[in-house]
Protein backbone atom coordinates (compact mmCIF):
# COMPACT_ATOMS: atom_id res chain seq x y z
CA UNK A 1 0.00 0.00 0.00
CA UNK A 2 1.24 3.96 -0.33
CA UNK A 3 0.53 7.23 0.18
CA UNK A 4 1.21 10.26 -0.96
CA UNK A 5 1.35 11.86 2.97
CA UNK A 6 3.22 9.12 4.50
CA UNK A 7 0.41 8.68 7.51
CA UNK A 8 -0.43 5.38 6.94
CA UNK A 9 -1.52 2.67 9.16
CA UNK A 10 -1.03 -0.74 8.29
CA UNK A 11 0.98 -0.15 11.59
CA UNK A 12 0.07 0.00 15.19
CA UNK A 13 2.26 3.25 15.32
CA UNK A 14 0.59 5.45 17.22
CA UNK A 15 0.25 6.49 21.20
CA UNK A 16 -3.38 6.29 21.77
CA UNK A 17 -5.22 7.60 24.47
CA UNK A 18 -8.18 5.75 27.30
CA UNK A 19 -9.23 5.24 30.40
CA UNK A 20 -7.38 3.13 32.71
CA UNK A 21 -9.26 0.84 34.72
CA UNK A 22 -8.09 -2.15 37.72
CA UNK A 23 -8.04 -5.17 36.55
CA UNK A 24 -10.75 -7.29 37.32
CA UNK A 25 -9.93 -10.79 39.23
CA UNK A 26 -12.99 -12.32 38.64
CA UNK A 27 -15.72 -12.36 35.86
CA UNK A 28 -18.67 -10.41 36.88
CA UNK A 29 -22.33 -11.47 35.43
CA UNK A 30 -22.73 -9.49 32.32
CA UNK A 31 -24.34 -5.95 32.05
CA UNK A 32 -25.10 -5.72 28.66
CA UNK A 33 -27.18 -3.65 27.39
CA UNK A 34 -29.67 -5.20 24.91
CA UNK A 35 -29.75 -2.03 22.17
CA UNK A 36 -26.07 -1.20 22.47
CA UNK A 37 -23.29 -2.70 21.25
CA UNK A 38 -19.61 -1.18 22.49
CA UNK A 39 -16.57 -2.58 20.52
CA UNK A 40 -13.41 -1.57 22.39
CA UNK A 41 -10.15 -1.14 20.54
CA UNK A 42 -6.47 0.62 20.96
CA UNK A 43 -7.56 2.31 17.08
CA UNK A 44 -8.36 5.94 17.26
CA UNK A 45 -11.26 8.09 15.48
CA UNK A 46 -9.44 10.87 13.77
CA UNK A 47 -11.70 11.84 11.13
CA UNK A 48 -14.94 10.89 9.27
CA UNK A 49 -13.81 11.95 5.77
CA UNK A 50 -12.90 8.20 3.76
CA UNK A 51 -10.21 10.36 2.04
CA UNK A 52 -8.31 11.98 4.78
CA UNK A 53 -6.56 8.96 6.67
CA UNK A 54 -5.24 5.60 6.62
CA UNK A 55 -5.38 4.78 10.14
CA UNK A 56 -6.54 1.54 11.42
CA UNK A 57 -9.33 3.52 13.53
CA UNK A 58 -10.51 5.08 10.72
CA UNK A 59 -10.69 2.43 8.14
CA UNK A 60 -12.92 0.00 10.42
CA UNK A 61 -14.95 3.66 11.23
CA UNK A 62 -15.34 4.59 7.45
CA UNK A 63 -16.73 1.16 6.49
CA UNK A 64 -19.84 1.54 8.79
CA UNK A 65 -20.40 5.04 7.33
CA UNK A 66 -19.97 4.90 4.27
CA UNK A 67 -20.92 2.19 0.94
CA UNK A 68 -19.07 1.63 -1.87
CA UNK A 69 -19.40 0.84 -5.56
CA UNK A 70 -19.11 -3.12 -4.91
CA UNK A 71 -19.03 -4.97 -1.18
CA UNK A 72 -16.98 -8.31 -0.53
CA UNK A 73 -19.24 -11.32 1.13
CA UNK A 74 -17.56 -11.41 4.73
CA UNK A 75 -18.08 -15.24 4.34
CA UNK A 76 -17.27 -16.19 0.73
CA UNK A 77 -14.90 -13.13 0.22
CA UNK A 78 -16.11 -12.73 -3.21
CA UNK A 79 -16.98 -9.20 -4.55
CA UNK A 80 -21.12 -8.51 -4.90
CA UNK A 81 -22.33 -5.20 -6.30
CA UNK A 82 -22.90 -2.94 -3.78
CA UNK A 83 -24.13 0.64 -4.49
CA UNK A 84 -23.72 -0.56 -8.16
CA UNK A 85 -25.95 -3.30 -9.19
CA UNK A 86 -24.02 -4.33 -12.38
CA UNK A 87 -21.29 -3.41 -14.22
CA UNK A 88 -20.04 -3.96 -17.75
CA UNK A 89 -16.13 -4.07 -19.21
CA UNK A 90 -14.87 -2.85 -22.38
CA UNK A 91 -13.48 -5.75 -23.83
CA UNK A 92 -9.79 -3.85 -24.16
CA UNK A 93 -10.29 -3.91 -20.46
CA UNK A 94 -9.74 0.62 -20.23
CA UNK A 95 -13.78 1.21 -19.32
CA UNK A 96 -15.68 0.17 -16.70
CA UNK A 97 -19.45 1.04 -17.14
CA UNK A 98 -21.54 0.95 -13.32
CA UNK A 99 -25.41 1.30 -13.45
CA UNK A 100 -25.98 2.40 -10.16
CA UNK A 101 -29.06 0.95 -8.17
CA UNK A 102 -31.82 3.69 -6.44
CA UNK A 103 -29.88 4.09 -3.15
CA UNK A 104 -30.63 7.03 -0.54
CA UNK A 105 -28.02 9.19 1.32
CA UNK A 106 -28.70 9.27 5.51
CA UNK A 107 -30.59 12.94 4.53
CA UNK A 108 -33.09 10.62 2.40
CA UNK A 109 -31.36 12.82 -1.06
CA UNK A 110 -30.51 9.98 -3.52
CA UNK A 111 -27.07 8.58 -4.21
CA UNK A 112 -26.75 10.06 -7.96
CA UNK A 113 -23.11 8.94 -10.54
CA UNK A 114 -22.15 13.02 -9.82
CA UNK A 115 -21.89 12.03 -6.31
CA UNK A 116 -20.13 8.80 -7.17
CA UNK A 117 -17.55 10.88 -9.99
CA UNK A 118 -17.32 13.48 -7.03
CA UNK A 119 -15.78 11.18 -4.25
CA UNK A 120 -13.69 9.24 -6.77
CA UNK A 121 -12.09 12.48 -7.67
CA UNK A 122 -11.24 13.59 -4.19
CA UNK A 123 -9.67 10.21 -3.56
CA UNK A 124 -7.25 10.18 -6.78
CA UNK A 125 -6.76 13.60 -7.25
CA UNK A 126 -7.46 15.85 -3.80
CA UNK A 127 -3.58 17.40 -2.50
CA UNK A 128 -5.25 16.25 0.80
CA UNK A 129 -5.98 12.45 -0.22
CA UNK A 130 -4.56 10.12 2.36
CA UNK A 131 -4.22 7.05 -0.09
CA UNK A 132 -4.86 7.63 -3.51
CA UNK A 133 -2.42 4.91 -4.86
CA UNK A 134 -5.70 2.28 -5.49
CA UNK A 135 -7.30 4.81 -8.38
CA UNK A 136 -3.54 5.32 -9.60
CA UNK A 137 -5.10 3.52 -13.13
CA UNK A 138 -7.81 5.91 -13.47
CA UNK A 139 -7.75 8.12 -16.27
CA UNK A 140 -11.31 9.73 -15.92
CA UNK A 141 -14.51 9.12 -13.79
CA UNK A 142 -17.78 10.84 -15.65
CA UNK A 143 -21.25 10.99 -15.01
CA UNK A 144 -23.17 9.26 -18.22
CA UNK A 145 -26.41 10.28 -16.66
CA UNK A 146 -27.87 10.08 -13.32
CA UNK A 147 -27.32 6.21 -12.58
CA UNK A 148 -24.10 5.63 -14.95
CA UNK A 149 -20.60 5.53 -13.88
CA UNK A 150 -18.09 5.71 -16.15
CA UNK A 151 -14.37 4.77 -15.18
CA UNK A 152 -11.58 4.81 -17.85
CA UNK A 153 -8.00 3.49 -17.00
CA UNK A 154 -4.76 4.71 -18.66
CA UNK A 155 -4.22 0.92 -19.43
CA UNK A 156 -6.09 -2.55 -18.42
CA UNK A 157 -5.52 -3.03 -14.94
CA UNK A 158 -6.31 -6.45 -13.65
CA UNK A 159 -7.28 -5.45 -9.83
CA UNK A 160 -8.99 -2.69 -10.63
CA UNK A 161 -12.65 -3.96 -9.01
CA UNK A 162 -11.01 -5.33 -5.49
CA UNK A 163 -9.21 -1.78 -5.50
CA UNK A 164 -13.20 -0.18 -6.11
CA UNK A 165 -13.91 -1.88 -2.60
CA UNK A 166 -11.26 -0.95 -0.57
CA UNK A 167 -11.63 1.73 2.86
CA UNK A 168 -11.64 4.87 1.47
CA UNK A 169 -13.77 4.24 -1.40
CA UNK A 170 -16.84 5.07 0.22
CA UNK A 171 -19.45 7.54 -1.52
CA UNK A 172 -19.94 10.78 0.06
CA UNK A 173 -22.72 13.67 -0.69
CA UNK A 174 -21.75 15.92 -3.09
CA UNK A 175 -24.03 18.62 -2.54
CA UNK A 176 -23.41 18.10 1.24
CA UNK A 177 -19.88 18.76 1.00
CA UNK A 178 -20.11 21.64 -1.16
CA UNK A 179 -22.93 23.45 0.88
CA UNK A 180 -21.11 22.67 4.43
CA UNK A 181 -17.52 23.15 3.12
CA UNK A 182 -14.97 19.93 3.59
CA UNK A 183 -14.01 20.75 7.16
CA UNK A 184 -17.70 21.07 8.15
CA UNK A 185 -19.60 17.88 6.25
CA UNK A 186 -17.30 15.76 8.29
CA UNK A 187 -16.61 17.45 11.37
CA UNK A 188 -19.45 15.96 13.51
CA UNK A 189 -22.63 14.47 12.01
CA UNK A 190 -21.70 13.59 7.83
CA UNK A 191 -24.19 12.67 5.57
CA UNK A 192 -23.65 8.69 5.11
CA UNK A 193 -24.48 6.26 2.56
CA UNK A 194 -23.26 3.27 4.21
CA UNK A 195 -25.34 0.80 7.18
CA UNK A 196 -24.93 3.41 10.12
CA UNK A 197 -25.07 7.07 10.20
CA UNK A 198 -23.44 8.98 13.30
CA UNK A 199 -25.26 9.90 16.39
CA UNK A 200 -22.56 11.22 18.95
CA UNK A 201 -18.63 11.98 18.20
CA UNK A 202 -15.92 12.19 21.11
CA UNK A 203 -12.92 12.52 19.70
CA UNK A 204 -10.17 10.43 21.61
CA UNK A 205 -13.31 8.28 23.75
CA UNK A 206 -15.50 6.87 21.23
CA UNK A 207 -17.52 7.36 18.59
CA UNK A 208 -21.45 6.20 18.92
CA UNK A 209 -23.49 5.12 15.44
CA UNK A 210 -27.08 4.28 15.00
CA UNK A 211 -29.06 2.80 11.84
CA UNK A 212 -28.95 4.52 8.57
CA UNK A 213 -32.87 4.16 7.94
CA UNK A 214 -32.49 5.19 4.56
CA UNK A 215 -29.51 2.15 3.61
CA UNK A 216 -29.56 0.77 0.28
CA UNK A 217 -29.64 -3.14 1.75
CA UNK A 218 -33.07 -3.22 2.72
CA UNK A 219 -33.39 -5.55 6.12
CA UNK A 220 -29.42 -4.58 7.13
CA UNK A 221 -28.56 -3.58 9.35
CA UNK A 222 -30.27 -6.85 11.21
CA UNK A 223 -30.17 -5.14 14.44
CA UNK A 224 -31.41 -1.80 15.65
CA UNK A 225 -28.84 -1.67 18.32
CA UNK A 226 -27.02 1.49 18.69
CA UNK A 227 -23.00 0.98 18.11
CA UNK A 228 -20.52 2.11 20.32
CA UNK A 229 -16.87 2.39 18.89
CA UNK A 230 -14.92 2.85 21.96
CA UNK A 231 -11.12 3.73 22.19
CA UNK A 232 -8.97 2.54 25.16
CA UNK A 233 -5.07 2.42 24.66
CA UNK A 234 -4.53 0.07 27.85
CA UNK A 235 -4.72 -4.04 26.55
CA UNK A 236 -5.40 -4.52 30.77
CA UNK A 237 -7.85 -2.39 30.88
CA UNK A 238 -9.50 -3.44 27.72
CA UNK A 239 -9.86 -6.76 28.71
CA UNK A 240 -10.97 -5.77 32.76
CA UNK A 241 -14.10 -3.81 31.03
CA UNK A 242 -14.43 -7.50 29.14
CA UNK A 243 -14.70 -9.31 32.15
CA UNK A 244 -16.59 -7.04 34.10
CA UNK A 245 -19.46 -7.51 31.00
CA UNK A 246 -18.89 -3.56 30.19
CA UNK A 247 -18.39 -4.68 26.32
CA UNK A 248 -19.18 -6.76 23.68
CA UNK A 249 -16.06 -6.96 21.79
CA UNK A 250 -11.91 -6.46 22.25
CA UNK A 251 -10.15 -5.65 19.40
CA UNK A 252 -6.28 -6.50 19.87
CA UNK A 253 -6.25 -9.13 22.36
CA UNK A 254 -2.60 -9.58 23.70
CA UNK A 255 -1.35 -12.74 22.60
CA UNK A 256 -1.05 -13.03 26.34
CA UNK A 257 -4.32 -13.09 27.42
CA UNK A 258 -5.60 -15.73 24.89
CA UNK A 259 -5.29 -18.59 26.42
CA UNK A 260 -7.93 -16.91 29.04
CA UNK A 261 -10.34 -15.71 27.04
CA UNK A 262 -10.73 -19.11 25.28
CA UNK A 263 -11.55 -20.79 28.54
CA UNK A 264 -13.98 -18.04 29.20
CA UNK A 265 -17.45 -19.44 29.20
CA UNK A 266 -19.50 -16.07 27.62
CA UNK A 267 -16.56 -15.63 25.84
CA UNK A 268 -15.93 -16.18 21.79
CA UNK A 269 -12.04 -15.78 21.84
CA UNK A 270 -11.18 -15.87 17.86
CA UNK A 271 -8.14 -15.83 15.85
CA UNK A 272 -9.79 -14.66 12.49
CA UNK A 273 -8.08 -14.38 9.17
CA UNK A 274 -6.03 -11.54 8.46
CA UNK A 275 -3.23 -10.28 5.57
CA UNK A 276 -1.28 -8.65 8.55
CA UNK A 277 2.66 -9.17 7.99
CA UNK A 278 5.04 -8.09 11.02
CA UNK A 279 8.40 -7.38 10.04
CA UNK A 280 11.54 -5.18 10.28
CA UNK A 281 12.14 -2.29 8.04
CA UNK A 282 15.55 -1.46 7.16
CA UNK A 283 16.85 1.94 6.07
CA UNK A 284 18.30 1.64 2.60
CA UNK A 285 19.36 4.90 2.15
CA UNK A 286 22.66 4.51 5.10
CA UNK A 287 25.00 2.51 6.05
CA UNK A 288 25.80 0.19 7.35
CA UNK A 289 21.90 -1.31 5.84
CA UNK A 290 22.55 0.43 2.23
CA UNK A 291 24.97 -2.30 1.94
CA UNK A 292 23.58 -6.11 0.52
CA UNK A 293 25.67 -7.78 2.78
CA UNK A 294 25.02 -5.97 5.99
CA UNK A 295 21.58 -6.39 5.43
CA UNK A 296 21.56 -10.39 4.42
CA UNK A 297 23.49 -10.55 7.75
CA UNK A 298 21.23 -8.75 9.93
CA UNK A 299 18.14 -10.96 7.82
CA UNK A 300 20.41 -14.17 8.68
CA UNK A 301 20.76 -13.42 12.49
CA UNK A 302 16.84 -13.63 13.42
CA UNK A 303 15.29 -16.34 14.43
CA UNK A 304 11.78 -15.56 13.15
CA UNK A 305 10.24 -18.72 14.93
CA UNK A 306 11.42 -18.27 18.07
CA UNK A 307 10.51 -14.80 17.71
CA UNK A 308 6.89 -15.72 16.30
CA UNK A 309 6.85 -18.16 19.54
CA UNK A 310 7.83 -16.11 21.92
CA UNK A 311 5.90 -13.31 21.17
CA UNK A 312 3.01 -14.56 19.86
CA UNK A 313 2.66 -17.56 22.12
CA UNK A 314 3.16 -19.03 18.54
CA UNK A 315 -0.57 -18.27 17.37
CA UNK A 316 1.38 -16.72 14.28
CA UNK A 317 3.46 -18.07 11.38
CA UNK A 318 7.01 -17.40 10.71
CA UNK A 319 6.94 -15.37 7.47
CA UNK A 320 8.79 -16.60 4.45
CA UNK A 321 8.79 -13.47 2.27
CA UNK A 322 8.41 -10.36 2.31
CA UNK A 323 4.23 -10.51 1.10
CA UNK A 324 1.45 -11.44 3.64
CA UNK A 325 0.93 -14.93 3.80
CA UNK A 326 -2.42 -15.00 2.59
CA UNK A 327 -2.50 -12.75 -0.44
CA UNK A 328 -3.16 -14.45 -3.81
CA UNK A 329 -0.09 -15.49 -5.22
CA UNK A 330 2.04 -16.13 -1.70
CA UNK A 331 4.95 -17.96 -2.39
CA UNK A 332 4.44 -20.41 0.34
CA UNK A 333 7.34 -23.02 -0.40
CA UNK A 334 9.97 -20.39 -0.65
CA UNK A 335 12.31 -21.10 1.97
CA UNK A 336 12.49 -17.71 3.48
CA UNK A 337 15.34 -16.38 4.96
CA UNK A 338 17.68 -18.67 6.71
CA UNK A 339 18.75 -18.77 10.37
CA UNK A 340 22.17 -18.81 10.18
CA UNK A 341 24.20 -16.93 12.67
CA UNK A 342 27.32 -18.35 11.62
CA UNK A 343 27.18 -16.99 8.05
CA UNK A 344 25.66 -13.81 9.54
CA UNK A 345 28.69 -13.34 11.63
CA UNK A 346 30.51 -13.59 7.91
CA UNK A 347 28.75 -11.69 5.86
CA UNK A 348 28.67 -8.58 8.19
CA UNK A 349 32.48 -9.12 8.36
CA UNK A 350 32.64 -9.16 4.92
CA UNK A 351 30.54 -6.04 4.02
CA UNK A 352 32.55 -4.11 6.54
CA UNK A 353 29.79 -3.21 8.57
CA UNK A 354 30.83 -4.71 11.50
CA UNK A 355 30.66 -2.78 15.01
CA UNK A 356 28.48 -0.29 13.77
CA UNK A 357 25.73 1.47 15.72
CA UNK A 358 22.31 0.66 14.55
CA UNK A 359 19.30 3.05 15.76
CA UNK A 360 16.47 0.62 16.13
CA UNK A 361 13.31 2.50 16.53
CA UNK A 362 10.13 1.58 19.35
CA UNK A 363 7.34 2.87 20.64
CA UNK A 364 5.80 2.16 24.11
CA UNK A 365 3.70 -0.65 23.98
CA UNK A 366 5.01 -4.26 25.34
CA UNK A 367 4.93 -5.93 21.84
CA UNK A 368 7.23 -3.51 20.36
CA UNK A 369 9.53 -3.33 23.50
CA UNK A 370 9.98 -7.11 23.44
CA UNK A 371 10.25 -7.30 19.62
CA UNK A 372 13.17 -4.69 19.41
CA UNK A 373 15.12 -5.95 22.69
CA UNK A 374 15.02 -9.45 20.87
CA UNK A 375 16.22 -7.79 17.79
CA UNK A 376 19.22 -5.84 19.83
CA UNK A 377 19.79 -9.53 21.08
CA UNK A 378 20.29 -11.14 17.85
CA UNK A 379 21.71 -8.21 16.32
CA UNK A 380 24.65 -8.14 19.00
CA UNK A 381 25.24 -11.79 18.77
CA UNK A 382 26.96 -10.94 14.99
CA UNK A 383 28.71 -8.45 15.84
CA UNK A 384 26.44 -5.10 15.25
CA UNK A 385 26.20 -2.57 18.13
CA UNK A 386 21.69 -1.64 18.02
CA UNK A 387 20.40 1.13 20.37
CA UNK A 388 17.06 1.06 20.88
CA UNK A 389 15.72 4.25 20.50
CA UNK A 390 12.10 4.63 22.36
CA UNK A 391 9.65 7.47 20.62
CA UNK A 392 6.15 8.18 20.81
CA UNK A 393 4.01 7.05 17.48
CA UNK A 394 4.05 10.15 15.50
CA UNK A 395 8.45 10.55 15.92
CA UNK A 396 8.02 6.85 14.78
CA UNK A 397 6.14 7.92 11.30
CA UNK A 398 8.24 11.48 11.51
CA UNK A 399 11.94 9.27 11.14
CA UNK A 400 10.82 6.45 9.25
CA UNK A 401 9.43 8.83 6.24
CA UNK A 402 12.52 10.96 6.47
CA UNK A 403 15.33 7.60 6.77
CA UNK A 404 16.07 9.19 9.80
CA UNK A 405 16.31 5.73 11.16
CA UNK A 406 18.55 2.65 10.96
CA UNK A 407 15.48 -0.49 12.02
CA UNK A 408 12.14 -0.42 13.36
CA UNK A 409 9.88 -3.48 13.49
CA UNK A 410 6.28 -2.49 12.74
CA UNK A 411 3.39 -4.10 10.82
CA UNK A 412 0.88 -3.82 7.97
CA UNK A 413 -1.74 -5.24 6.30
CA UNK A 414 -3.02 -5.33 2.73
CA UNK A 415 -6.70 -4.46 1.73
CA UNK A 416 -7.33 -6.59 -0.70
CA UNK A 417 -6.75 -10.77 -1.67
CA UNK A 418 -4.49 -9.40 -4.70
CA UNK A 419 -0.59 -8.84 -4.08
CA UNK A 420 -1.06 -5.00 -6.50
CA UNK A 421 -1.25 -3.11 -3.29
CA UNK A 422 1.21 -4.71 -1.08
CA UNK A 423 4.02 -4.63 -3.57
CA UNK A 424 3.48 -0.96 -4.32
CA UNK A 425 3.13 -0.54 -0.49
CA UNK A 426 6.15 -2.57 0.82
CA UNK A 427 8.98 -3.04 -2.03
CA UNK A 428 8.30 -0.71 -4.69
CA UNK A 429 10.59 2.19 -5.60
CA UNK A 430 8.41 4.13 -7.61
CA UNK A 431 5.05 4.06 -6.36
CA UNK A 432 4.95 6.37 -3.74
CA UNK A 433 5.30 4.86 -0.40
CA UNK A 434 9.48 4.45 -0.57
CA UNK A 435 8.90 0.98 -0.24
CA UNK A 436 7.29 1.33 3.18
CA UNK A 437 10.20 4.02 4.04
CA UNK A 438 12.77 1.55 3.99
CA UNK A 439 13.38 3.31 0.60
CA UNK A 440 14.34 -0.16 -1.26
CA UNK A 441 14.82 0.44 -4.89
CA UNK A 442 15.46 -2.31 -7.97
CA UNK A 443 14.14 -1.16 -11.04
CA UNK A 444 13.57 -4.84 -12.02
CA UNK A 445 11.00 -5.24 -9.20
CA UNK A 446 9.13 -2.01 -10.29
CA UNK A 447 8.76 -2.98 -13.86
CA UNK A 448 7.83 -6.31 -12.45
CA UNK A 449 5.33 -4.61 -10.43
CA UNK A 450 3.53 -2.75 -13.37
CA UNK A 451 3.76 -6.38 -15.38
CA UNK A 452 1.96 -7.64 -12.69
CA UNK A 453 -0.74 -5.23 -12.70
CA UNK A 454 -1.60 -5.73 -17.17
CA UNK A 455 -1.51 -9.55 -17.06
CA UNK A 456 -4.39 -11.22 -17.55
CA UNK A 457 -3.42 -14.85 -17.23
CA UNK A 458 -3.24 -15.69 -13.67
CA UNK A 459 -0.85 -18.27 -14.14
CA UNK A 460 1.31 -15.71 -15.69
CA UNK A 461 0.46 -13.28 -12.55
CA UNK A 462 1.45 -15.85 -9.92
CA UNK A 463 4.85 -16.52 -11.65
CA UNK A 464 5.29 -12.15 -11.76
CA UNK A 465 4.62 -12.06 -8.08
CA UNK A 466 6.45 -15.19 -6.84
CA UNK A 467 9.69 -13.34 -8.80
CA UNK A 468 8.43 -10.53 -6.71
CA UNK A 469 9.10 -12.64 -3.79
CA UNK A 470 12.04 -13.99 -4.32
CA UNK A 471 14.14 -11.05 -5.14
CA UNK A 472 13.17 -8.38 -2.33
CA UNK A 473 13.23 -11.65 -0.16
CA UNK A 474 16.94 -12.49 -1.26
CA UNK A 475 17.96 -8.71 -1.20
CA UNK A 476 16.20 -7.70 2.26
CA UNK A 477 14.38 -5.52 1.26
CA UNK A 478 12.41 -5.95 4.98
CA UNK A 479 13.20 -8.67 6.96
CA UNK A 480 9.83 -11.02 7.52
CA UNK A 481 9.08 -11.72 11.15
CA UNK A 482 5.14 -13.50 11.22
CA UNK A 483 1.89 -13.79 9.82
CA UNK A 484 -0.63 -12.73 12.49
CA UNK A 485 -4.47 -13.15 13.03
CA UNK A 486 -6.48 -10.98 14.13
CA UNK A 487 -6.99 -11.62 17.95
CA UNK A 488 -10.75 -10.56 18.94
CA UNK A 489 -12.66 -11.35 21.87
CA UNK A 490 -17.20 -11.16 21.18
CA UNK A 491 -19.63 -11.94 23.20
CA UNK A 492 -21.25 -14.76 22.77
CA UNK A 493 -24.88 -12.76 22.82
CA UNK A 494 -23.59 -11.45 19.31
CA UNK A 495 -24.40 -13.25 16.22
CA UNK A 496 -22.91 -12.79 12.67
CA UNK A 497 -19.83 -10.39 13.84
CA UNK A 498 -16.46 -10.78 12.51
CA UNK A 499 -13.11 -8.45 11.99
CA UNK A 500 -12.61 -9.30 8.09
CA UNK A 501 -8.98 -9.71 7.04
CA UNK A 502 -9.74 -5.98 5.18
CA UNK A 503 -10.33 -4.40 8.88
CA UNK A 504 -14.15 -4.55 8.25
CA UNK A 505 -16.89 -4.80 10.83
CA UNK A 506 -19.45 -6.83 9.55
CA UNK A 507 -21.74 -4.77 11.92
CA UNK A 508 -24.78 -4.70 9.97
CA UNK A 509 -24.71 -8.34 9.73
CA UNK A 510 -24.78 -8.46 13.26
CA UNK A 511 -28.11 -10.00 15.59
CA UNK A 512 -27.94 -9.67 19.60
CA UNK A 513 -29.11 -13.19 20.95
CA UNK A 514 -30.56 -13.63 24.51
Amino acid sequence: MNSSSGSRTRAAGAVLHGTALAMGLFWAAPAFADDVIRIVSPYQTTTLDPMRSAAAGNIETYGQLYSRLLRRNSETGALEPGLAEKWEISPDGKTYTFHLRDGQFSDGSPITAGDVAFSLDRIRSDKKSAYPAPLGSVESVTAADAKTVVITLKSAFAPFLGNAEIWNMGIVSKADVEKRGEESAFATVPVTSGPYEVKQWKPNEKLVLEPNPHYWRKGYPKSDATVELIEIASPETRIAMLKAGEIDVVRAVPWAQIDELKAAEAVDMRLEPSTTIYMILLNHKREPFSNLKARQAAGMAIDNKAMAAAITRGYAEPANTTLPGSVDFHDKDYPGIPHEPAKAKELLAESGMAGREVKILATADAPSQQTALLIQAQWQAIGLKPVIVNVDGGAWWDATGKGDYDAAANWWYNETPDPDLAVRWAVCGSCGSNSYNTFYANPKVDALVEQGTKEADQAKRAEIYKEIQKITTEEVAQIPLYYAPNAVAYSKRLQGLELTPSLQWTLEETSIGQ
